[in-house]
């Protein structure tokens, strides 16, 4: 056995100095881990189901990398929370698949300073992925025990640029207008006219729009003064929009 001998001092104290480091990285390795077990799903998660379909916005791609989509399910579906696609909550809602979240909130282009209106809180999660990109996050989700919760989750996630509000989401959140983005999360028959009135000159608005019973049509509004431009972008399915929505006739039908 061969024994080191006469080691230089400034030799010895490098060799702890690498040690020590080693120890540290290790502990805070093992700590992290153990602080968010989903972390790796998360990441596969943003590479393979957004990066991988076509999601380029970098700020976003953090945002969802972030966000740890599994604090907003039920505990029996955090093992499935990272998987791309709708999972149950509460009161008879879901919460989107991940690769709809990203899409939709591209479509939006939004920038920092925004200021962003929610229709359909539900869990919470994709106003939480709003609150990593813009300055103020309104949603309203029209089940008290929803906008409860989601409240909660929000809060305890140290999002404080998120107001919740329990209401009826047609009628928009008139006293923060105008907004320069808009999401409505449930399936329409129709854009609601107090939604387009708070829709700042410039401003996008995304919903599923169509049947609020079978596939809808993901659409984007945007406001030009006075004009509003349409674009169509593809099929999705969404829970149904509720309240005063119901009421109302569909497009071209008699009352």
């Amino acid at each position: 056995m061969e024994t080191v001998r006469n080691v230089p001092l400034e030799m010895m104290t490098a060799m702890k100095t690498v040690l020590l480091l080693a120890t540290l990285l290790a502990v805070t390795t093992v700590a992290g881990s153990a602080a968010d077990p989903f972390e790796g799903q998360r990441q596969a998660m943003v590479e393979r189901d957004l990066k991988g379909r076509g999601i380029s916005d970098q700020r976003l791609l953090t945002a969802m990398s972030r966000v740890p989509r599994h604090l907003f399910v039920a505990e029996e579906q955090q093992e499935l929370a990272y998987n791309d696609h709708p999972l149950p909550i509460a009161e008879g809602q879901t919460i989107s698949q991940p690769y709809v979240v990203a899409l939709m909130t591209e479509l939006l282009r939004l920038q920092p300073g925004d200021r962003v209106l929610e229709i359909g809180t539900g869990s919470g999660y994709q106003a939480a992925v709003l609150a990593e990109l813009v300055r103020e996050v309104f949603t309203i989700e029209i089940r008290a025990p929803l906008a409860e919760t989601a409240k909660r989750r929000l809060q305890e996630r140290g999002y404080r640029n998120v107001q919740v509000r329990h209401g009826d989401g047609y009628y928009g959140w008139e006293d923060a207008a105008p907004f320069d983005a808009i999401i409505i999360t449930a399936a329409a028959n129709h854009i609601p006219p107090p939604l387009l009135k708070q829709l700042k000159d410039g401003g996008r608005l995304i919903l599923p729009l169509g049947s609020t019973v079978f596939a809808q049509t993901l659409t984007l509004i945007t406001r030009d003064g006075e004009r509003l431009r349409t674009g169509q972008l593809g099929a999705v399915r969404f829970v149904p929009m509720t309240g005063t929505m119901q009421e109302q006739p569909q497009p071209g039908t008699a009352r």
